[in-house]
C-alpha cells in the first residue's frame, strides 16, 4: 500500500530512524535502550541511525575548539586587511591571565618575524613589558631595537622602565639597543624642534626612519588596567581636558589620534617625542598588541590610521572587533 506517494514500509522505516536519531542525538540514549523501547534489535537500531544520517535527518558537525580563533582570524583579515593573530582566552579570564596570555601569543608572533640585519622600533607600555617577559631565546645577527618615544616625565625619568623592556627585547634576539633618552612629552614644541637638530639625537631619528618593524599597543584611558601613559604622571590635568576635547580615542607611543585615525590640530602631539603617525604608517611591519575590551576604541582609531598591519588581540576582544557596527 502507498500513502501519498511513498511505500508504508519506507515511511515506517523513517520514522523508526527519525525516533532512534531523536533519542540517540538529543537524549544520549543508548542503542540498547532505544532497541527495547522501540521492540528491535541493537543491530536495527544502529541501521537506523545510518538510515537517519543518509537520508539527511541527521546532520553531525565536529566542530575543533581551535577553529575559533582561527575563523575570528580570518573575519578580521577581511574586513581590516590585517594579518590577526587571536590568543585563546576564556570569556571570564581575569585581565591579568588574559594580558599573559596575549603576550605569549605576541612573543611567538615576534620570534617568527624579527630575524638578522633589522631595525625594530619598540614603544613602551604596561602590555609591551608583559611581553618583553615572554620572549624566548632566539639569536640574531646585525639586528638593532629602537625606543620609540622618550619615558621621562616629571616624578622620573623613566629610563629604568623602558630600558629594562628594551633590555629584554636584546637578550632575548642577541641584539642592539638604542635608547631614547628624552621625556615623553617636552614643555614646548620649540624645544623638541631644537634638540631634534640635535646630531646626538638626528642618530636616533635616522635609527627610526630605517626601521623594519615596529611593536607597540595602543594607549586607552579607559582600560581596566589603565595605559601606562594615564597612570604613571605623564599627563597634567590640563592634558588630559585637551584630549576630551579633541575626542581623542587612544595613543600609539605617546601621539594621539581620533576614532576616524587622524590626529593633525592636536596640540599635545607637537610636544610627543613618538613618531608621527604618517611615518610610522610607513613602515614594512606594525604589529599591535592588545589586551581587553577596553581597547577597542583606541584600536578601530589605529585601524582607520592605517598603523596596523599585525594584529595580536585576546579572543573575546577580537570577537568584539569583528562584529562591531560602529
Amino acid at each position: 500500500m502507498h500513502t501519498g506517494g511513498v511505500p508504508d514500509d519506507l515511511r515506517r522505516q523513517s520514522e523508526l530512524a527519525l525516533a532512534a536519531a531523536t533519542a540517540h542525538y538529543l537524549r544520549g540514549e543508548t542503542m540498547e535502550s532505544i532497541g527495547g523501547r522501540l521492540g528491535v534489535s541493537r543491530s536495527t537500531v544502529s541501521r537506523l541511525l545510518k538510515h537517519a544520517r543518509e537520508r539527511g535527518l541527521v546532520e553531525i558537525r565536529v566542530r575543533s575548539p581551535l577553529d575559533a580563533p582561527r575563523m575570528l582570524a580570518d573575519a578580521l583579515r577581511t574586513r581590516y586587511r590585517i594579518t590577526a593573530h587571536t590568543a585563546p582566552v576564556r570569556e571570564d579570564a581575569g585581565e591579568v591571565e588574559r594580558l599573559d596570555i596575549v603576550a605569549a601569543t605576541a612573543a611567538a608572533v615576534l620570534g617568527a618575524h624579527v630575524g638578522s640585519h633589522m631595525t625594530v622600533g619598540v614603544a613602551w607600555g604596561s602590555t609591551i613589558a608583559a611581553v618583553s617577559r615572554r620572549l624566548e631565546p632566539k639569536p640574531t645577527t646585525g639586528t638593532r631595537f629602537v625606543q620609540l618615544n622618550g619615558s621621562g616625565n616629571t616624578r622620573t625619568t623613566g629610563l629604568g622602565y623602558a630600558s629594562e623592556i628594551l633590555r629584554r627585547f636584546g637578550h632575548a634576539f642577541t641584539a642592539q639597543v638604542q635608547q631614547f633618552p628624552v621625556p615623553a612629552f617636552f614643555d614646548a614644541p620649540a624645544t623638541k624642534t631644537a634638540l631634534w637638530r640635535e646630531r646626538s639625537m638626528r642618530r636616533i631619528l635616522d635609527a627610526q626612519a630605517a626601521m623594519d618593524a615596529v611593536v607597540f599597543s595602543v594607549g586607552a584611558s579607559g582600560s581596566s588596567v589603565p595605559s601606562h601613559v594615564y597612570a604613571g604622571g605623564y599627563l597634567e590635568r590640563a592634558d588630559l581636558a585637551e584630549l576630551e576635547r579633541e575626542r581623542v580615542v587612544g595613543d600609539v607611543a605617546t601621539v594621539f589620534y581620533r576614532a576616524d585615525g587622524s590626529s593633525a590640530d592636536i596640540a599635545l602631539n607637537a610636544r610627543a617625542t613618538g613618531p608621527a603617525l604618517a611615518d610610522l604608517a610607513r613602515v614594512r611591519r606594525r604589529i599591535c598588541i592588545v589586551s581587553g575590551e577596553g581597547k577597542l576604541a583606541s584600536v578601530r582609531g589605529a585601524l582607520a590610521a592605517g598603523l596596523v598591519t599585525d594584529l595580536v588581540i585576546d579572543e573575546p576582544s577580537a570577537r568584539a572587533l569583528a562584529e562591531d557596527d560602529t
